[in-house]
């Protein structure tokens, strides 16, 4: 049996930036354990859906990323044992530790969408969300010329959902400027009554939404696909609707948890996601278990953004623990930057209630700016690669 002191499971932003923060902060014996070879910037995901990204751009070897000191254990999870404080690997490793980060991030679920998968492979469906399918959005989109085009906000949990906002409104603007928007019925298909749920973030886009003339179906989810009809079904508040003839699909999958989670007895009564006290970031149920992230349920939507606050509580109260210090609390800030054009961006930073908490003082965080875009598309993953995934922010 493998030992280590801290074991983080998962190798996203979470449990890199984490590793990173607690091995600066002198802690020793950490380790990561996550099987990807590749780690992603996700957020320019969309930004390579709308064209103004490549891949490349955030891409990066694992092994480049993955802090020094740091043990990484290149193997995926099978199981845990909350009471024993080990993790069962894929290739049948067992590693046990004395305090265990869960941060695995959530995975597709395509069996929630029956179709889905197969449209994607065809080609007439594909998101910002599934990085394999990524690249091919934008020549789909920017080809479009006419017919039906449908977008999806993803249903929670979900990595920062309304930020799928921002393929569509990127393309509304180079539709018009292309001169065929008009041409095109644009749908947009969101889970709830609002876009994002925050009242002054949803004037904004519904403006946007009038502006570019999209159709808003509210309440509703897909519910099945035809990919060789084109044809998806929606179930509404007011009952099943059928969109034929689709064009194109940016339909974000529903996600959840890794199965492991709910098995181990770690998840949360009503979801998927690990089950926390959201302030102090620890497992209502084992003080040694702690989790942030997207498989987290921590009363608010992640994002990068949240996690550099939760990193810093978590990494805190780690260290509060081992010298029996009062924990910190996490406010449950979080930000979801979306494009209302090509060239402007509204940073929509709140905290759990919902209330605006602007990293800038003074700074409307509802105001579309082009400086919130610039920042956002070439400043933060700079950022990101040098400074927080090192553990500086």
């Amino acid at each position: 049996m493998d030992r280590v002191e801290v074991l983080i499971v998962g190798a996203g932003n979470a449990g890199i930036s984490l590793a990173a923060r607690l091995l600066r902060d002198g802690a020793e014996g950490v380790a990561i354990v996550a099987a990807q070879p590749v780690h992603r910037y996700k957020p320019l995901l969309n930004y390579v859906a709308g064209g103004e990204a490549t891949m490349a751009d955030l891409e990066r070897p694992m092994a480049d990323v993955v802090p020094e000191g740091c043990t990484w254990i290149r193997d995926s999870v099978e199981s845990v044992d909350a009471e024993a404080l080990t993790v069962r690997t894929r290739s049948g490793r067992t590693l046990s530790c004395a305090t265990l980060v869960l941060c695995p991030g959530l995975e597709e679920d395509w069996d929630a969408t029956p179709g889905l998968q197969a449209a994607y492979a065809d080609g007439w469906a594909a998101s910002s969300y599934v990085p394999g399918s990524t690249p091919t959005v934008w020549p789909r989109l920017s080809s479009l010329r006419g017919g039906s085009v449908v977008f999806t906000v993803p249903p929670e949990p979900a990595s920062c959902g309304p930020t799928a906002l921002k393929p569509l409104l990127m393309a509304c603007d180079a539709w018009r400027r292309a001169g065929v928007l008009g041409d095109l019925d644009v749908r947009l298909v969101l889970p709830g009554p609002t876009a994002t749920g925050v009242p002054r973030a949803d004037e904004v886009l519904e403006r946007a939404f009038a502006d570019y003339g999209v159709e808003v179906l509210r309440e509703a989810r897909i519910e099945r696909v035809d990919p060789d009809a084109h044809t998806l079904t929606l179930g509404t508040r007011a009952g099943r609707r059928v969109l034929d003839d689709v064009a194109f699909a940016h339909a974000v999958p529903h996600y959840r948890a890794p199965g492991w989670i709910a098995d181990a007895g770690l998840a949360a009564p009503s979801s998927s996601q690990v089950d926390v006290d959201p302030f102090t970031l620890r497992s209502r149920r084992h003080d040694s278990i702690w989790a942030i992230g997207d498989a987290a349920d921590v009363a608010t939507r992640p994002s990068g953004g949240a996690l550099r606050k939760q990193v810093a509580v978590l990494s805190a109260n780690l260290a509060a623990v081992a010298r029996g210090k009062e924990l910190q609390r996490y406010d449950g800030y979080t930000v979801m930057p979306i494009t209302v054009s090509r060239r402007r961006l509204m940073l929509d930073e709140v905290d759990r209630d919902g209330r605006p908490s602007p990293s800038v003082p003074l700074l409307d965080p509802f105001v579309p700016r082009r400086s919130a875009w610039f920042f956002d598309r070439y400043v933060l993953p700079q950022v990101y690669f040098r400074r927080i995934l090192r553990g500086r922010v």
